[in-house]
């Protein structure tokens, strides 16, 4: 064992270490989607005496954490999301129609001066404004004495003895008790039973109580603050709630709902257990493909895929992310593109073997690490860049896939260039796995590489016959496009989706007349899973949602909630806007990379499959009729990284070998480099195809439609980054005047020499 091999082990077992002491000690991060709850963004308004900017939109934060604190919601989460919005997190709250209401209410409280009766309704002046009060009396009101900001403490009590019922007890601070003092003193000036003596206290905009000054207290001297009640036909929780917002206090600005999600614990149950089961089966079928393509060193590799499972679970807990029902996916789909750069290296080293027969396992496998180290690390770029579009430019479950997937991305280099590296140059060393070629599995070629040689087949003869067929299907594509439509979701478009479980079944038709009798008659019934109904509507409120239930429980007998996305139309418009922003973003940013890593030409092609790709898909979707969301934008982009990674590893080899032959035209280059790398193609696709159709198989319906989507993509993809990539550069290269690409220095020599390093089990001797 070298000192190098030595050194990787110690870090690859250090790695090991600290990961499974994180497994066992620390528990994982649940999305809402996964444990069941609510959440909600809620978007801060401009009112007439302040702007929704960043500060107020903090103090509105802070007001809002002190009633859902008093609410009694465990693990709570409130943050900031850019300048005037605020993610309201509530786990294992199913019902958000009371929260909505006590969180989301602006609680201006204001105490005035009664001038009289009014005459007419009018909004707030600098005199006052004319307001009913609680029994339908208009009154003429002074200006604001007193704001809900001088409450010191409000309670709800309850009188027995006296019958008043449930009531609200206030404590003034210290200056906001002298005005309230100062003015009950003033209305005390009045007789009894004038309207003069009353004191309207507002909550946003509405009189709660009116109450004429006790007959005992004298003009000028007031209520002392400690003694104030706000009576009133309250019930309890009317009583409770009424304290809480104005204990809690006023929020500095108004907020309306813009989203809200809310998801059934057994939905979050039932994904885990679909997610483990689908990565247990595709892990385990992944490992067994490539343990039979590669036999031993497929062996050490399927070891280091559970080393790279473990290390990115444990990286995933210890930064604290939040594991969304997408970022399960995402990390379950990590395990099979995670397999990419040990098929590489192993491909290459193949090549060596066949290359110099002679040569020991270990040069050969050394060889296969450095010849594949830029293909892995272009290709792992490409997706990292996808991964980072993900998380900047989505929102909510969406920027969770993005994170597990970088996370997925880096741990699966660690996994191929440390650990399964160590593995198998240590089993390199050993003189068995040497002798016996046929175990090791890179010493002799593979089955699909010895039949291409033998074949040689003649793929780029003619480029435009390829460009044809790929012109075709993105003509199919669009026309499904323009004829079937889009199905954009509610996130997208705004609206209402909700999903039931009824205890009794009851058939689409059935639904939509009894909603339609139920005054809903825009609603769109669709099945949902097993029996369930998933309803979609326009603007509906949480009021809306209950009747709407109601309605449906009348024929399905008890009906649960199982899903429910609100997504108001601005933010809708803005996530249409965002997901346009992110596919250009990302087409330019690969546009970009690609170029400056290799030919212009190789670039312009690479993007142009990708967007071939992505137009197919969004077609294919189309003529399915299956929804556009933000799942699908995850799966999108994801398909474009993993486009993208195909086009790199063909174009790596394209480069490397037309700069050694450099007077070998462009044509016959591409042909050798495509004959070369198909091996590496499928092997890779069928390592993410495993777990794709386990995804879709066992993943249920909140899983199926995401990994359709990226069985679709994948296969496309790498379609395209052969025959649409490869032959649209070699019709660019025709009209090209740039040189072939220089060939690179040799690497590994003896400094001053020029004399390639040898192994060190290799004595030198020849035959």
């Amino acid at each position: 064992m070298t000192r190098a091999t030595t050194v990787r082990a110690v870090l690859a077992a250090a790695v090991l270490l600290v990961s499974v002491l994180i497994t066992l000690t620390m528990s994982p991060r649940l999305g809402l989607d996964l444990q069941g709850g609510t959440r909600m963004v809620l978007q801060a308004k401009d009112s007439d005496t302040a702007k929704a900017d960043r500060e107020s939109t903090e103090r509105t934060l802070e007001v809002l954490r002190k009633r859902i604190d008093s609410l009694g919601v465990a693990e709570p989460a409130l943050t900031r999301s850019g300048e005037d919005r605020i993610i309201v997190e509530l786990p294992d709250v199913q019902d958000p129609r009371q929260a909505a209401e006590v969180i989301g209410r602006t609680a201006q409280l204001s105490f005035h001066a009664v001038q009289g009766i009014g005459t007419e309704q009018k909004n707030a002046t600098r005199t006052g404004l004319t307001l009913p009060d609680e029994q339908g009396t208009l009154l003429a009101l002074g200006p604001v004495q007193l704001s809900g900001a001088g409450v010191k403490d409000a309670t709800a009590t309850f009188d027995a003895q006296q019958g008043t019922g449930w009531s609200v007890s206030l404590d003034f601070h210290k200056e906001a008790g002298r005005k309230w003092t100062g003015l009950t003193g003033e209305a005390a000036c009045n007789p009894v039973q004038d309207e003069r003596r009353r004191v309207a206290i507002v909550l946003d905009g509405k009189v709660i109580s009116s109450p004429q000054v006790d007959p005992s207290i004298g003009c000028k001297i007031g209520l002392p603050s400690g003694s104030t009640q706000i009576t009133g036909s309250f019930s309890a929780d009317e009583a409770r709630d009424l304290a809480l917002l104005i204990k809690g206090g006023a929020l500095p600005v108004p907020v309306e709902i813009a989203e809200q999600r809310t998801v059934g614990p057994t939905l979050g149950a039932a994904a885990i257990d679909a997610s483990a089961q689908a990565a247990l089966i595709g892990a385990a079928a992944t490992a067994l493909f490539i343990t039979f393509m590669y036999r031993l060193f497929g062996a050490l590799a399927a070891l280091a895929l559970a080393a790279y499972g473990v290390i990115s679970y444990a990286a995933l807990v210890a930064l604290g992310v939040t594991l969304t029902l997408p970022g399960l996916a995402g990390f379950v789909l990590a395990i099979g593109m995670a397999v990419d750069a040990n098929v590489l290296v192993f491909e290459r080293a193949r090549e060596e073997c066949a290359a110099r027969p002679n040569r020991s396992l270990r040069s050969a496998l050394t060889a296969g690490f450095r010849n594949a180290f830029s293909a892995v690390a272009d290709s792992n770029v490409t997706t990292l860049i996808a991964a980072g579009l993900l998380f900047f430019l989505g929102s909510g479950p969406v920027k969770g896939f993005g994170v597990t997937l970088a996370i997925g991305v880096l741990a699966s280099m660690f996994s191929a260039l440390v650990i399964a590296r160590a593995l198998t140059e240590t089993a390199a060393g050993s003189r068995f796995v040497s002798d016996y070629r046929n175990i090791n599995g890179i010493a002799r070629p593979g089955r699909v590489r010895t039949w291409l040689n033998e074949r040689d087949p003649q793929l780029f003869r003619s480029p435009r016959r390829w460009l044809l067929v790929s012109t075709a299907l993105v003509a199919v594509s669009v026309l499904g496009i323009v004829v079937r439509g889009v199905d954009l979701g509610v996130e997208f478009t705004g609206g209402r989706l909700v999903e039931y479980s009824t205890s009794r079944t009851v058939d689409v038709e059935t639904a939509r007349t009894t909603l339609a009798a139920a005054g809903f008659g825009d609603a769109e019934v669709t099945t949902a899973g097993e029996g369930d109904l998933s309803v979609r509507t326009g603007k509906l409120d949480n009021d809306g949602e209950h009747a709407l239930r109601t309605a449906l429980a009348a024929e399905g007998g008890e009906t649960t909630k199982v899903r429910d996305e609100l997504i108001g139309p601005s933010l809708g418009d803005e996530l249409r806007r965002n997901a346009l922003i992110a596919l250009a973003v990302a087409v330019f940013v690969q546009l970009a990379y690609l170029a400056a890593r290799f030919r212009w030409t190789f670039a312009v092609t690479s993007v142009g499959a990708l967007v071939h790709d992505v137009i197919i898909l969004v077609g294919a979707f189309a003529w399915l009729g299956r929804p556009v969301d933000g799942i699908f934008l995850a799966a999108l982009l994801t398909v474009i990284g993993y486009s993208v990674n195909d086009s790199v590893v063909v174009f790596d080899r394209v480069r490397e070998l037309w700069a050694k032959s450099p007077r070998t035209p462009v044509a016959d280059i591409a042909n050798r480099a495509v004959v070369q790398t198909v091996p590496r193609t499928v092997n890779t696709g069928m390592g993410a195809l495993f777990i794709l159709i386990a995804l879709a198989v066992l993943g249920g319906d909140s899983l199926a439609d995401f990994a359709l989507a990226l069985l679709i993509g994948i296969c496309v993809g790498t379609y395209s980054s052969v025959l649409t990539a490869v032959p649209g550069a070699l019709m660019l290269e025709k009209s090209s005047k740039a040189p072939p690409p220089a060939r690179k220095r040799a690497t590994g020599r003896r400094k001053g020499t020029g004399q390639a390093r040898r192994d060190p089990r290799d004595t030198g001797a020849r035959v």
